[in-house]
C-alpha cells in the first residue's frame, strides 16, 4: 500500500507552491510582474478595437463639472489617459503629456480622467504647474477603454479605432508617439 497516491503529492506541491508564493519575497516579485503581465495583455488587445456606439454614450464631466458627453469626440484624434493623483507612474508621465499638449493641443482632443475629487486635483495640478484637460467619468467607463490599472492611456483615430493602448508611464513627448499623432492628424 502506498503512503502518498500521485492525487495527495499534486495537492501538496500546490500548497508548498502557494506558500511560497503568498509569504515569501520570490512570491510579491511573482505576484508584481504576474499583475504588470496581465495588465499589459488586456489593455495591448485592445489596439485596433474600434469603439462602439455605445462607448460613445459615456458621460464625463470637464474640470468646472460641466457635463460632457464622449460622443463630441467622434470624428477626432484622441490622446485619453486615466490616471489618479495617488498614482506613483502617473505623476512620472504627466511632465511628457504636458509637452505633448502643448504642442498638440490644438489638432489632437486630449482627455485626462481621473475618479478624484476636482479640490484635490486642481490643487495638485497647481503644485505641479501643469495645465492638462482634465474630465471626471459620471458613468461606467466603457468596456472597450475600462482598465484595473493606472495609467492607462489609449490614442484613438479619427474612424474611433484603438491605435495604442498602454498601461504604465511613457514617454509620451517621444518621437515614436510625435510621430503616430502627425499621421493620424492628416
Amino acid at each position: 500500500m502506498k503512503f502518498f497516491s500521485k492525487h495527495k503529492i499534486l495537492i501538496i506541491s500546490a500548497f508548498i507552491l502557494l506558500g511560497i508564493l503568498g509569504l515569501s519575497p520570490i512570491g510579491s516579485t511573482v505576484r508584481r510582474y504576474t499583475g504588470i503581465l496581465l495588465a499589459r495583455l488586456s489593455v495591448s488587445a485592445k489596439e485596433d478595437l474600434k469603439l462602439s456606439g455605445e462607448a460613445y454614450t459615456w458621460q464625463l464631466a470637464d474640470a468646472q463639472t460641466k457635463p460632457f458627453g464622449f460622443e463630441s469626440v467622434k470624428g477626432q484624434v484622441v490622446f485619453l489617459n486615466f490616471w489618479a493623483t495617488w498614482c506613483k507612474p502617473c505623476i512620472k508621465e504627466m511632465p511628457e503629456i504636458q509637452k505633448l499638449y502643448d504642442d498638440y493641443g490644438s489638432k489632437v482632443t486630449f482627455l485626462l480622467v481621473t475618479q478624484e475629487d476636482t479640490k484635490k486635483v486642481r490643487s495638485f495640478l497647481e503644485r505641479r504647474e501643469l495645465e492638462l484637460p482634465i474630465y471626471y467619468s459620471q458613468a461606467e467607463i466603457p468596456d472597450e477603454i475600462a482598465s484595473k490599472t493606472l495609467p492607462t492611456t489609449y490614442i484613438i483615430d479619427k474612424e474611433g479605432t484603438i491605435k495604442i493602448a498602454e498601461s504604465g508611464p511613457r514617454a509620451w513627448n517621444s518621437s515614436q508617439y510625435r510621430r503616430l499623432l502627425d499621421e493620424l492628424i492628416k
